[in-house]
């Protein structure tokens, strides 16, 4: 059953060639979310994964992190926490810079997001390098949040973001 489940999301992901910039295939999610019983299935496996150590709170980051993290939330009776990129959260926050291909970049969280002790699930949409899921993952641990891994609807294996994530229990719907 979960293999068909995993080619039903799989056919709703769209390959766009050369964006945002020429020799790149962006997996795009969209046609995910437009579908229902897709959209659905993907947080049925992510649900799954996660029934028997269940999350206080779900940590989804910006943007399309916050469109899974914020439906599991909802879906497990958790928490959810927006990591948002510099700026744009409207309270006290902590932040963490960490390293692109080219330059830095640095996402911040509310200082009170989650008690300390918290068991506390990261969710964005897609894992490519890794850089965000591991900033994500150190504001977590530096707010005494005892993490429970990261989840990802597609990991692009060839660029090997997991491994970035070493000691970190990672897990991906699609891998490509």
């Amino acid at each position: 059953m979960i293999d068909e489940r995993l080619a039903m999301i799989a056919k709703t992901i769209r390959d766009v060639p050369d964006f945002p910039k020429k020799g790149i295939v962006f997996k795009d999610i969209t046609p995910l979310l437009a579908d229902p019983t897709a959209f659905v299935a993907s947080l049925d496996v992510l649900a799954e994964r996660y029934a028997s150590d269940r999350p206080d709170v779900i940590v989804g980051v910006e943007s399309r992190g916050f469109i899974f993290g914020a439906a599991l939330a909802a879906r497990m009776t958790a928490s959810f926490v927006p990591v948002r990129k510099a700026g744009k959260l409207p309270w006290d926050s902590v932040s963490m810079e960490y390293e692109l291909e080219y330059g830095t970049d640095v996402i911040e969280m509310h200082v009170d997001a989650f008690p300390k002790g918290a068991k506390v699930l990261v969710i964005d949409d897609l894992i490519a390098t890794g850089g965000t899921a591991w900033a994500t993952c150190e504001l977590v641990k530096q707010q005494g949040g005892e993490l429970l891994g990261a989840a990802f609807v597609v990991e692009l294996g060839f660029l090997k973001g997991r491994e970035r994530l070493a000691g970190v229990d990672v897990f991906s719907v699609l891998t490509y």
